[in-house]
């Protein structure tokens, strides 16, 4: 008997791309599937465009606004399936991405989690580049994670498959808004497993450019946020290994946080450069242009971000953009 598959969808204000997310998920050549869609509290028409699809088989599920991980944690309490494939509302999924990725499971893999191919778009999927990275392939658990924390790259919710078995030990959903929220959970999933197996040709398209999307949220309620899953994800790390490797990939993960919120939150970089001296250290340098750089080298990273902050700021024009030897530089 083929297993059933259960697609799991959050939506929050997707109106304007939900149609194409949920096509993308009844074109799956995986004919045994169900599609949850619980609708978030949206204030678009996110719930009227989602109920078009019932008569297709798309099991609608409103809620007052919780949060995304309230929601996919409603779509997880209904779901059936002997597999789960979590897709944002905004994003797409090949026709052959779940049969590929069952397929790989299936063969004597049910204690692994498969993750597969994914390329970010803007407008058109047409757009989407897939270019591998590190992480594009078979690794033990702590391997994979070690190697996503230290630059290796990532997978977004849409590229993984989760057996159900493994997702039954792993629990529910961490409910705190968070830019990073699904970090936590596939953290606790990746080291639930007997590793990751990785997925060629299985392709999902992640949506890139919406400015509702919870990613987008750069507020000092989200930087907290972001930085108490990644004292989750540390804690879940080192508790299955306290190594060097280990703890080295904590701290760069903090690190990379420190110089995405530097200067807006200071006594936030306060408690994570606490953090990251307590793990050790990590060697990781701030990206950035060549001017940027320089100013670095001289004036340390912190000023630098600084005067980065008013050289863009002073150059804006009277359309709001960069002037382009700002860009170049910083």
């Amino acid at each position: 008997m083929n297993p059933l598959v259960s697609i799991l969808i959050p939506c929050y204000n997707a109106g304007q791309w939900l149609a194409e997310t949920l096509e993308s998920a009844l074109a799956q050549t995986w004919q045994n599937k169900e599609i949850i869609l619980v609708d978030d509290g949206s204030t678009d028409n996110s719930l009227e465009v989602a109920k078009q699809f019932e008569s297709r088989g798309v099991k609608v599920i409103p809620q007052q606004n919780k949060g995304a991980g309230a929601a996919r944690n409603r779509a997880l309490s209904q779901a059936e399936g002997d597999f789960l494939q979590y897709l944002d509302a905004d994003d797409l999924l090949a026709p052959d991405k779940i049969e590929r990725q069952i397929q790989l499971l299936q063969d004597g893999n049910s204690q692994f989690v498969a993750a597969g191919e994914w390329a970010r778009f803007y407008q058109a999927p047409a757009e989407a580049k897939f270019t591998p990275e590190p992480v594009w392939h078979d690794m033990p658990p702590v391997d994979w994670l070690i190697c996503s924390w230290e630059g290796g790259g990532m997978m977004h919710p849409a590229a993984w498959l989760i057996p159900r078995a493994l997702a039954h030990r792993v629990g529910f959903w961490n409910e705190t808004r968070a830019p990073n929220d699904d970090a936590e959970y596939f953290c606790r999933v990746v080291l639930a497993s007997l590793g990751v197996k990785f997925c060629y040709g299985a392709k999902s398209y992640y949506r890139s450019g919406n400015t509702s999307s919870l990613s987008s949220t750069k507020s000092r309620a989200g930087w907290e946020s972001a930085f108490h899953i990644l004292e989750l994800c540390t804690q879940h790390l080192l508790a299955k290994e306290d190594s060097p490797r280990t703890r080295h990939a904590c701290a760069t993960s903090l690190l990379r946080l420190i110089y995405a919120v530097y200067p807006d939150a200071p006594e936030l970089v306060q408690q994570l450069e606490t953090q990251v001296k307590l793990l050790g250290g990590s060697n990781l340098k701030p990206s950035g242009g060549a001017i940027f750089q320089l100013t670095a080298l001289v004036l340390g990273w912190k000023l630098a971000k600084q005067i980065q902050r008013i050289v863009r700021s002073s150059f804006a024009d009277n359309r709001g953009e960069i002037c382009p030897t700002a860009r170049q530089g910083f």
